[in-house]
């Protein structure tokens, strides 16, 4: 992109469609919509997608396990996994649990950045963490809240995105 050098926030002129990027990581992946196949390409174009998503979807399941793990480990309370496929872009999956305490809150995402980055999947992006009220984790395929219960309780983020998730599995 024009005027992008490694980092910070990269431009991009109304004119082409879009007011700003924000670049947070090194490995944001920018996709961009198909073009539209010609009867010469139609066989090409077609597969290419499938593929990227088979690989996504593989990458995806591999780092929700990889969480489950890692909360279930540190003992979070409340787990809860909602799949996003279909609902929104931002991520496939979406993780809530809560940790006793604001430093079990704290130490449970600590060790799942940790995890993540040593099982290959990079850099998370997270908030939060020094005040271990609400920590939220951007892992790109999977994002993660860990809350104290009562934060939890009071914002409910599970019944926000839970439209097929059955009652019981949900945090009163």
């Amino acid at each position: 992109m024009p005027g992008h050098e490694g980092g910070g926030t990269c431009a991009v002129r109304k004119s082409e469609g879009a007011c700003f990027l924000n670049r947070q990581s090194s490995d944001l992946k920018v996709q961009r919509k198909p073009r539209r196949a010609t009867p010469a390409r139609a066989g090409k174009e077609a597969a290419a997608p499938l593929e990227v998503r088979n690989a996504d979807t593989g990458k995806s399941s591999e780092m929700l396990a990889l969480v489950l793990e890692s909360l279930d480990e540190d003992k979070a309370e409340d787990v809860v996994s909602i799949d996003l496929s279909g609902k929104t872009p931002i991520a496939d999956h979406m993780v809530v649990a809560s940790g006793r305490s604001q430093r079990h809150v704290g130490a449970l995402a600590d060790h799942l950045v940790h995890r993540l980055k040593e099982a290959g999947f990079g850099t998370s992006q997270v908030e939060g963490l020094k005040q271990g009220d609400w920590v939220l984790i951007d892992g790109g395929d999977v994002v993660i809240h860990v809350f104290r219960p009562e934060v939890r309780e009071f914002y409910r983020l599970e019944k926000m995105w839970s439209a097929d998730i059955p009652a019981d599995q949900l945090a009163n």
